[in-house]
């Protein structure tokens, strides 16, 4: 890949590679090579502006200039007088070393640049402010340089709406054969030749394609060491690279199945294994959920659930209501839609959020004696009726009720750092919406109850399920790049979606380690003495009335 770099019969290199193979390193040396042997204006990319410094800092300061003497006289320490040399730009005999984030739209025209290293493209966004797609304004940066060099290293992400796979299949998509030990048979290492013993990721061994031998550890090792590239499509002066983790040196085999063994049931878990692993884009085996099938799940819940430790709730504000949904959560974040209830009345009132806090405060009780209160509630603010939104939520900012307010696009974070810059001076949490909706999606596709499932209660009406599949995931081109976006159908409903969407975004705030609160609680439920009433013992019909008066035939409502 680096041979491909300095070879002046190659203008653009694609590498979409696993994580962990060396793809920054890649470009950390060729840094230093330009530094040191070819010195031009080279430009670094980054995701975003924080993470451009985090690499400065501590990939380039701290490792290559500071580990290489040949470069150390060449780039001035930035605490001399006159160095040229800050966090994000530093000067060497002829050229410099820029580094930028791709959100910065002014960094990314502002000189002219001959090598261009654009870093993890998959978490570029679509634009970089309003002037568009952040690599094609780099690279308009190298347009009066006959031998400019253009970079990009990614992981992958979602098929159709990846960055580093779009550009590799523009390229002569090289892969990696290595030869076999034993038959010297060249083949690419593939996810399903990979072979173990059943609950025993030690035992995993690679078949061999042709001869069916079974590779040992270091024959996989030799396999690699002796392998070559092999483009598989014309050269059109693009160099394309894909490989996975299975031909990394320092990850063993036994690793890779051991994480895949801990994900398999968890598409979400499965989906950033796919990428970082594989090194492949994933695909949802659907993009639209099933009403009925989802509907046909409810089940009797008479009382709270004895799995549930956790209770979140998702409010979202209409011009005339209030749209409230309940969600359990139980252990590896099995979760529970309890109910969803609909409060008519003027937001503005505080009369409706008074009758909000009535539902708040309900206490649900589990069959075994326990009670639980609404841990955390996230109410939506993007609506007409957002002061009064603030109001509330800065009120009630003791009880953990936080208001969000949600943003579109691909790779935001569920949940970010909450701002008080704004008119109530209430603290915000803006939510990711499509990376929820990405997990809602994926988790109502799980058809085995476990880590992840979702259950639903037979109080929920037809109406409830009819919304909560009003969207679909759709693939739209933006100035000629795809994006993943949901989409809803004319005139549908879809509160029911954007509630549950807000009561996970209060539970990841929260920030509880559901699996430890439950070890805990159940601990606590061990020690606890049994009381034993000897007039029970002496009269058995008092015995079974005592039962039934002791909570566990009235409804958690």
């Amino acid at each position: 890949m680096m041979d491909a770099c300095s070879d002046p019969s190659i203008q653009e290199v694609v590498v979409m590679a696993g994580a962990q193979l060396g793809k920054t390193e890649a470009i950390l040396n060729i840094i230093g090579y330009h530094i040191d042997n070819d010195p031009s204006p080279i430009l670094v990319m980054q995701p975003t502006v924080k993470m451009a410094e985090a690499f400065s800092k501590d990939r380039v300061a701290s490792g290559l200039l500071a580990s290489s003497p040949c470069l150390q006289s060449k780039v001035k320490d930035p605490r001399s007088r006159d160095s040229g040399n800050t966090t994000l730009h530093k000067v060497f005999p002829g050229g410099a070393l820029t580094m930028v984030g791709a959100n910065s739209a002014a960094d990314l025209a502002s000189r002219p640049i001959r090598v261009v290293l654009c870093d993890e493209v998959d978490r570029y966004p679509v634009s970089a402010g309003t002037e568009g797609d952040p690599i094609s304004l780099a690279v308009k940066r190298t347009i009066t340089f006959w031998n400019r060099k253009i970079i990009m290293v990614s992981t992958p992400t979602n098929k159709g709406a990846s960055r580093i796979e779009h550009a590799y299949e523009k390229s002569d998509q090289r892969k990696y054969y290595v030869p076999c030990r034993h038959c010297t048979e060249g083949q690419v290492l593939k996810w399903s030749n990979v072979q173990w013993d059943k609950d025993n990721p030690e035992s995993a061994r690679y078949l061999c394609d042709n001869c069916d031998y079974e590779w040992s550890e270091s024959d996989r090792i030799w396999s690699i060491r002796n392998g070559i590239w092999v483009a598989t499509k014309p050269f059109n002066g693009v160099a394309g690279f894909a490989i996975n983790g299975m031909y990394s040196p320092w990850t063993p085999l036994s690793a890779g199945v051991k994480d895949f063994l801990a994900v398999k049931k968890n598409p979400e878990q499965l989906k950033v294994w796919t990428n970082t692993y594989l090194g492949e884009t994933w695909e949802d085996s659907g993009e639209r959920l099933d009403y009925h099938a989802l509907s046909d799940r409810r089940e009797e819940m008479p009382y709270l659930p004895d799995d549930v430790y956790v209770i979140t709730a998702g409010v979202d504000v209409q011009d005339n209501r209030l749209e409230i949904e309940i969600v359990g959560w139980g252990k590896d974040d099995e979760s529970y839609v309890l109910d969803f209830d609909v409060l008519y009345g003027d937001p503005s009132s505080p009369h409706l959020w008074g009758d909000l806090d009535t539902i708040l405060w309900k206490q649900y009780k589990t069959a075994g004696g326990r009670e639980l209160g609404i841990r955390a509630t996230a109410v939506d603010s993007g609506g007409h009726y957002t002061n009064s939104v603030y109001k509330y939520c800065k009120k009630n900012a003791g009880r953990r009720i936080f208001a969000i307010k949600g943003i579109g696009g691909e790779g935001k974070p569920v949940a970010s750092k909450p701002s008080r810059n704004n008119v109530g001076k209430c603290p915000l949490f803006m939510i990711g919406v499509n990376t929820v909706k990405d997990i809602v999606f994926a988790r109502l596709k799980l058809q085995e109850e476990g880590p992840s499932y979702v259950h639903f209660s037979d109080r929920l009406e037809d109406d409830f399920f009819k919304q909560l599949t009003a969207e679909k995931k759709v693939t739209r081109y933006h100035k000629g790049f795809p994006r993943s976006e949901y989409q809803k159908a004319s005139h549908a409903r879809n509160e029911a979606l954007d509630c549950l969407v807000y009561a996970i975004a209060a539970y990841v705030i929260l920030n509880v380690n559901i699996n430890a609160l439950a070890a805990k609680v159940e601990k606590e439920a061990n020690k606890k003495p049994i009381e034993v009433d000897r007039s029970v013992k002496k009269h058995p019909a008092l015995a079974r009335q005592t039962v039934r008066q002791g909570g566990f035939v009235n409804s958690w409502r």
